[in-house]
């Protein structure tokens, strides 16, 4: 968030910058001044116009208004407003991707058995929903947010368009069996992810299992010495 918010800062500076050098370059020219510092502002004005437009990819939706429950819920996370917003938006576009991947995963047989083998539509909506319920966790994720989903809703996408051409090649061929082995490794990856984001419960789960196992000890222990007494 914070480099998102330098990177708005330069591109304002560097506005500026390019306003002052016209003017300058204008008047330098013997260019009428009050054209020459219309020319110039109205340059930065559009320059910062189709900087927010580049900046708003066609797919992204307006964010539902934020309930005072859940503003709360993110407040009591650690999150200020910034990143509350940031967070939706991120979750946002992650499940659009997460549409995106499950329509492609099913629409060919293929990638169907890859999805059956790797539970990925299953393990990237669990993800989902358990990065929902700890969004100050957030920076854990960022490669299953803005690598793996990316690009496994890219691959798919890209592997159904090649593979419903009407006439293929061996070269054609040979390019879709890569890719579906790519597409495996990345859903190996999805799982991956999902196994390191819950690894704290897992080792909780096993310092359970050892703590069962010391008091089921325990108690055994007890009975054998509870039977030794009372012998007769």
């Amino acid at each position: 968030m914070n480099n998102n918010r330098l990177a708005d800062i330069l591109i304002y500076l560097l506005t500026c910058i390019t306003i002052i050098f016209l003017f300058s370059f204008l008047v330098a020219f013997n260019f009428p001044f009050i054209p020459s510092v219309l020319l110039s502002i109205s340059l930065g004005v559009l320059l910062l116009y189709m900087r927010g437009k580049k900046s708003r990819p066609a797919d992204k939706k307006k964010l539902p208004k934020l309930s005072s429950e859940k503003e709360a819920f993110y407040t009591s996370k650690g999150l200020e407003k910034e990143d509350i917003q940031y967070f939706r938006q991120t979750m946002q576009n992650a499940k659009h991707q997460i549409r995106t991947i499950e329509k492609n995963m099913l629409a060919t047989g293929k990638l169907k058995a890859i999805e059956n083998r790797n539970n990925t539509i299953h393990l990237t909506k669990s993800l989902f929903r358990e990065i929902i319920k700890e969004p100050n966790r957030l920076h854990e994720v960022d490669q299953f947010l803005y690598v793996h989903l990316p690009s496994l809703a890219d691959l798919s996408g890209k592997y159904n368009e090649i593979n419903n051409h009407q006439a293929k090649s061996k070269a054609t061929y040979d390019m879709l069996d890569k890719s579906a082995q790519t597409l495996d490794k990345m859903c190996q990856q999805i799982a991956e992810d999902y196994v390191e984001f819950k690894s704290d419960d897992i080792v909780d789960m096993e310092v359970e299992v050892e703590l069962a196992k010391r008091s089921l000890e325990k108690d055994n222990s007890f009975e054998e010495d509870m039977m030794k007494h009372e012998e007769v």
